[in-house]
């Protein structure tokens, strides 16, 4: 089965990335490079991953141009990559088979026993959780993360083993080009609107995701979450022949949790299973929302057969993944933290988490809204949500992909947050905290956006501020 799946990505040819720095394409073209074809790549910046590529041996250009495609048989674009953009273009008029992101990442999966995690949030540090835990017991998987992460060093790699771990994003419904043979389902909500337009189409997006499982296949979901719940009852009916799996602190959970609680810079709690079995789960990374990640990650070790005990140690081990809570330094006793929500359930881990780190002092919170479509439709929950801070400061709309919306402004989230709040720009955001902090607090800077350059910024600025 592994000399067919080699022959199907051989039959790929000179691959050709539109879009490689972008952390899902890069991932794509690390597990090209190594399967052994020959990789080359467009992006519009010239970012530190491109040199990272090239010293692998692809051959990266920064600025996107007809010629750029040389002998390229095969063209892999991300969802941003549209009609107009003169690579894209050239492919057409070649008639060169032209592929997705996900489409290509299928096609490195090919042959491996397929584990994908996919959820509305969460699912970046569950997938990684889950290849440490598999890379640290020496099953060498291969991966793909949607982030940076430090401990597996590469946000993608070919292993050894059997088993493919990889992040499943429903963002543009583009998890459905997987052949899963396991899923993890962190949760569901409404989210990327602009994509599927209500809740109702995001939810049914995961029911085809789900089924898309074979016969001897495994659904994981988290039983807290009423989006996954809902998914386990209608595939239970649907489908009796698939097993189904559920972790979370509810009493019906298969692998339940309990007695959570902060033990100095670790979060620990108890997880049993059906058997009678519990065992402590004792992290280093924060937060009742990373307790059900790494019980998630939990569940496919036992699955694949790893020693319990061996697995919560790896677990134990891991150290974050990029832009979830990460540390970005301390100053005075002030330590500055940078996360990636840019949900309102995310905000509120997020947030949560804060609050169990910072402990008796206060958490000042820089924020970004990520899209005008998502402001609009959550403005009240981010609200909401950054009212758990205690003081915040909030920046302009990150519009990345969109167009302005009449009426649509972060004085929406600002005018409606329940403790001091100001819509600012990014110096305005630096002063304001920096003043603000004293000793024992913790800063957060928070969104999708550029505001997570920021965080070495207000670590400066805390410098200059206590000589």
């Amino acid at each position: 089965m592994a000399e067919q799946a080699q022959d199907k990505i051989s039959e790929l040819g000179n691959v050709h990335l539109l879009g490689i720095g972008g952390v899902g394409v890069s991932a794509v073209a690390r597990l090209l490079l190594d399967h052994g074809l020959t990789v080359s790549g467009t992006d519009a910046k010239d970012l530190p991953v491109l040199d990272e590529l090239r010293a692998r041996g692809a051959r990266v250009n920064v600025g996107y141009a007809a010629g750029n495609l040389m002998d390229a048989d095969t063209v892999i674009i991300s969802s941003i990559i549209k009609p107009g953009n003169p690579e894209y273009d050239e492919a057409l008029a070649r008639g060169l088979r032209i592929l997705h992101r996900s489409e290509g990442l299928a096609a490195a999966m090919e042959g491996h026993h397929a584990i994908t995690v996919a959820g509305t949030h969460g699912k970046t540090t569950t997938t990684a959780l889950t290849a440490h835990m598999l890379r640290s017991v020496g099953a060498s998987p291969s991966f793909a993360v949607g982030a940076n992460i430090a401990s597996l060093g590469v946000n993608a790699e070919l292993g050894q083993g059997s088993i493919f771990v990889a992040e499943a994003d429903e963002s543009d419904g583009s998890f459905l080009n997987y052949r899963p043979d396991v899923i993890t389902v962190t949760n569901i909500e409404a989210d990327h609107l602009d994509h599927y337009g209500t809740a109702e189409a995001v939810h049914q997006a995961f029911v085809d995701f789900a089924r898309l499982l074979p016969e001897d296949g495994l659904l994981i979901c988290c039983a807290d979450d009423p989006g996954a719940a809902d998914l386990v009852r209608q595939m239970r009916r649907e489908r009796p022949e698939v097993r189904v799996q559920t972790y979370g602190f509810s009493d019906w959970a298969d692998r339940r949790l309990g007695n959570a609680r902060p033990e100095g810079d670790r979060f620990v709690a108890t997880v049993e299973w059906g058997s009678g079995e519990s065992r402590e789960l004792n992290l280093g990374i924060p937060g009742e929302h990373n307790l059900l990640n790494a019980t998630a990650a939990l569940a496919v070790g036992l699955h694949v057969g790893l020693d319990a005990d061996e697995a919560l140690e790896a677990l134990g081990s891991f150290t974050g993944a990029a832009r979830r809570f990460e540390f970005k330094g301390e100053v005075a006793s002030i330590r500055v933290f940078d996360d990636y929500a840019h949900h309102p359930t995310e905000v509120t881990a997020a947030l949560r988490a804060g609050r169990a780190v910072v402990d008796q002092g206060q958490l000042h919170v820089v924020f970004q809204p990520h899209l005008f479509s998502r402001t609009y439709e959550f403005y009240r929950q981010f609200a909401e949500a950054l009212s758990l801070a205690d003081t915040v400061s909030v920046l302009d709309i990150y519009a990345a992909r969109e167009n302005p919306i009449d009426g649509v402004s972060s004085a929406l989230i600002a005018d409606r947050v329940a403790v001091p709040c100001a819509v600012l720009d990014n110096e305005q955001a630096v002063s304001r905290v920096v003043e603000s902090a004293a000793p024992g607090d913790v800063i957060m800077t928070i969104g999708a956006g550029d505001v997570t350059h920021l965080g070495p910024r207000i670590v400066e600025a805390l410098e200059t501020h206590q000589r």
